[in-house]
């Protein structure tokens, strides 16, 4: 752990941070629902945007991770079982706030023999039927490479399937120790292999010391496995006990990137300092459409 000041941010990345009766409303909801969200527990830097907003993104399953990724400010440790009722919460939730877009994530479930693969399938169905209107997009771990458990998730029809790759492969072994790189690739490509007209979904983050080279090999594994959108956004290290910021790339910067992948093929790209994997996930899924004929 190292014990040096941590990288200070360029201005590009200050931002101030909103607040009002609808931040304060959406905050009180999930405390008094007892939900997470990947917003709180990921420390994500639009938390504040996208609650004074009204949306959130859901995180099933718990707020502690089995693996330790050495970028991610959620924690982990002992985990409780799956919460049958927390599915009906969610979906009380998504119809409280209204939300014509909802996002549900999950901490990684290895304990769990198909990775929360049904829990899953529960929310969006829970989801469904209280609000049929809602259009659902999930964002899995990678199940362990369990086909029957992915599997679940699609059949269950959500419009968007997510899976991040992160970063490239050359910096697995130091960002994303417990996953591997083809693992996660299979999970985009079977998904849509399992559901063509599914829109698939990948998130990388930039400025742990990739190379253009490796980050150009990355959008054309993406294109190959017949990913639909790509967010791009400037990892920031939320801790000294997490990985430093080797680079804080320029706003720029990040619009060749966004130039680059949509050369390569991908339908929708969001690449700026402060994109992740949900932010602005409704305009990005209708951006595809537009892209797409009807099938």
């Amino acid at each position: 752990m190292t014990t040096e000041p941590i990288q200070p941010k360029p201005p590009w990345l200050r931002r101030r941070l909103p607040s009002g009766p609808q931040y304060e409303r959406i905050r009180s909801l999930i405390k008094n629902q007892c939900l997470s969200t990947v917003c709180q527990e990921a420390m994500c830097p639009n938390q504040f945007e996208c609650f004074g907003q009204g949306t959130a993104t859901f995180m099933l399953l718990g707020d502690r991770c089995s693996r330790n990724c050495r970028f991610c400010a959620v924690g982990h440790g002992p985990q409780s079982p799956p919460d049958p009722d927390e599915p009906a919460r969610v979906a009380e939730a998504v119809e409280t706030m209204g939300l014509s877009y909802c996002v549900l994530t999950s901490v990684t479930r290895d304990d769990l023999a198909d990775g929360g693969a049904g829990h899953f399938a529960a929310a969006i169905r829970a989801i469904r039927e209280r609000n049929p209107h809602t259009l659902i997009e999930v964002l899995i771990p990678d199940f362990q490479g369990n086909h029957q458990a992915l599997q679940t998730v699609v059949e269950a029809r959500p419009e968007v399937l997510n899976h991040n790759l992160e970063t490239v492969v050359r910096l697995y072994p130091t960002v994303r120790p417990q996953a591997d790189y083809q693992q996660s690739l299979a999970v985009l490509q079977r998904a849509k292999t399992m559901a063509s007209s599914m829109v698939t979904k990948c998130g990388i983050m930039v400025g742990l010391g990739e190379t253009e080279v490796e980050l150009g090999q990355l959008f054309a594994d993406l294109t190959r496995a017949g990913c639909d959108i790509l967010t791009i956004g400037q990892y920031l290290q939320p801790s000294r006990a997490h990985l430093e910021v080797v680079r804080y790339l320029p706003p720029s910067e990040f619009a060749l990137l966004e130039q680059q992948a949509l050369a390569m093929g991908l339908k929708a790209v969001a690449s700026a300092p402060f994109v992740r994997s949900s932010y602005q996930a409704e305009a990005l899924y209708r951006r595809v459409l537009h892209a797409v004929p009807s099938r």
